[in-house]
């Protein structure tokens, strides 16, 4: 595995080594050490998989309690994933990160606690898998707006149309309106 850097120094890809043949394939998906000395030292308390259809987004989450680290894949299809820094006290306050992730390309997002995170799905469907350093509390999640334009993700939006929302979702709150972390 190799980590690769973004524009938020916190969030980082994981590539892994896929050996592979005739047969098929073999990676490791995670590496406690590896994982503790290039990204972060967390322990994982939670996994979870999801399966969306072509055009969902589902996002941007967070808990201001019981704040979740993400580590995020796709086994099946692909997604554009997307982490916006919400802790304001940090130079990249209100910045985004966005990276395809699919079951090609078999890459990890990392994304710390402190962050919204959310993902559209491009392909005719996506299965998402994703671990977490903390339990889900619904009574301190929240979302941020999937189009603040103070944000400003660039998401690649299939035939330029709007995406499929929850009625959660679809009552996102502006960054300047949103609870952030100190």
């Amino acid at each position: 595995m190799k980590v690769l850097e973004t524009k938020i120094p916190d969030v980082k890809i994981i590539e892994p080594k896929v050996f592979g043949d005739e047969r098929g394939f073999f990676l490791e998906t995670f590496r406690q050490d590896f994982f503790h000395r290039e990204c972060a030292e967390r322990t994982f308390v939670q996994d979870n998989h999801s399966k969306s259809s072509q055009g969902i987004l589902r996002g941007l989450h967070y808990q201001t309690e019981h704040t979740q680290g993400k580590l995020v894949r796709v086994t099946s299809g692909e997604v554009f994933d997307v982490a916006v820094d919400l802790r304001k006290r940090s130079p990249t306050f209100g910045q985004w990160v966005g990276v395809l992730l699919n079951e090609d390309n078999k890459r990890q997002l990392w994304i710390p606690e402190g962050f919204a995170h959310g993902f559209y799905v491009t392909s005719e469907f996506a299965e998402f898998v994703y671990k977490c350093t903390d339990y889900y509390a619904p009574q301190y999640e929240h979302s941020l707006r999937w189009d603040d334009p103070e944000i400003g993700i660039e998401w690649p939006l299939v035939n330029g149309e709007a995406p499929k929302l929850s009625a959660k979702d679809a009552e996102g709150k502006l960054l300047k309106d949103a609870a952030v972390f100190g």
